[in-house]
């Protein structure tokens, strides 16, 4: 019986073992990935952004996939660059004082699978975060830029190799 037990394992272990993730990533027959530098293209730059954001995507993707990064010329290739940095009054308070500010990110990206082109894209991705206008901008910025650049990193990784 344990032998039987034992074998049955080792079929459903080899049956598995395809190209998915234990976070649901579907990498194919891929074994590597590479990620080029995400240049800050935006008209108002934060001059962290590119490198923060470029080792980010490379941490989400190294951490839920079993893929290997490389420096150029992966089996999954993601390049692109930073097109928007945008601070903006968004909602109105009383008297006429702004009561929020809005600090979005904008994201152009480039996604080839040199082993599937029918999952290549490109695409922009954006996402935002309020905060109270009474608060200064670099009094939030670190903070906000964190969360704005974890959550586009999981929309692009959803995006490329979930599928969603």
């Amino acid at each position: 019986m344990r032998a039987w037990v034992w074998s049955f394992a080792a079929v459903v272990l080899t049956a598995c073992s395809g190209g998915y993730s234990f976070t649901g990533g579907d990498v194919g027959e891929a074994k590597t990935i590479s990620i080029q530098r995400f240049d800050n293209v935006a008209p108002l730059v934060n001059p962290k952004l590119s490198q923060q954001f470029t080792e980010t995507l490379q941490q989400v993707m190294v951490r839920q996939t079993p893929l290997s990064l490389v420096r150029a010329d992966g089996d999954l290739d993601f390049s692109g660059a930073i097109t928007g940095y945008e601070v903006r009054s968004e909602a109105p308070g009383a008297n006429d004082q702004v009561a929020q500010s809005r600090l979005t990110v904008t994201v152009r990206v480039e996604y080839v699978n040199h082993l599937d082109d029918q999952k290549n894209f490109e695409q922009t991705f954006s996402i935002y975060r309020n905060f109270p206008a009474s608060s200064d901008l670099s009094s939030v910025e670190d903070a906000l830029v964190d969360e704005i650049v974890q959550e586009l990193c999981e929309k692009i990784f959803n995006r490329s190799l979930v599928n969603w």
